[in-house]
């Protein structure tokens, strides 16, 4: 649970059939009860996550791994969460595109380390190519935070 103040929010999982999750890298659903304020990551890929616009080939030169490239889009996440306060834990909802859907199991065992027993509600697609020439992977998130107390300017 998060907690800052009298602003308090849980995160739950939700499975029709608990006697079946250890089937799933996933949960069917999350629910978010209480307040809170979410964040929603871009998609992180191997890449850097500061990197120029429009691409420099020189700053996009990936492992070809697939573990490897789901590692670093992980790092840049946790990069992200840092700044932010937030954990993993904290992701309900987890958005992963890959070029080859055979590179879900290396994917998802890189994962482990950064999201220990956590799994949030999750969807996999598989895409004919990523902005990133040479990724095989890109993730997206959605976070719930702990309630920010409006300023006193009436601001964010």
């Amino acid at each position: 649970m998060a907690d800052i103040g009298d602003n308090q929010h849980t995160i739950e999982v939700i499975h029709p059939s608990p006697d079946e999750a250890w089937k799933m890298p996933y949960v069917p659903a999350v629910s978010i009860i209480g307040a809170c304020d979410l964040m929603f990551l871009s998609g992180c890929t191997p890449s850097k996550l500061y990197h120029h616009h429009p691409h420099i080939d020189e700053e996009h030169v990936h492992p070809h791994s697939i573990e490897e490239q789901t590692t670093l889009a992980m790092q840049a996440i946790k990069e992200i969460l840092d700044t932010a306060g937030a954990s993993f834990r904290d992701i309900v909802k987890m958005t992963k595109y890959l070029t080859d859907f055979r590179d879900v199991v290396g994917m998802q065992k890189a994962m482990v380390p950064f999201m220990g027993d956590w799994h949030p509600a999750s969807t996999t697609i598989c895409v004919n190519s990523l902005s990133s020439p040479g990724a095989r992977v890109e993730l997206d998130c959605v976070v719930a935070l702990p309630k920010k107390r409006p300023a006193a300017n009436g601001g964010g």
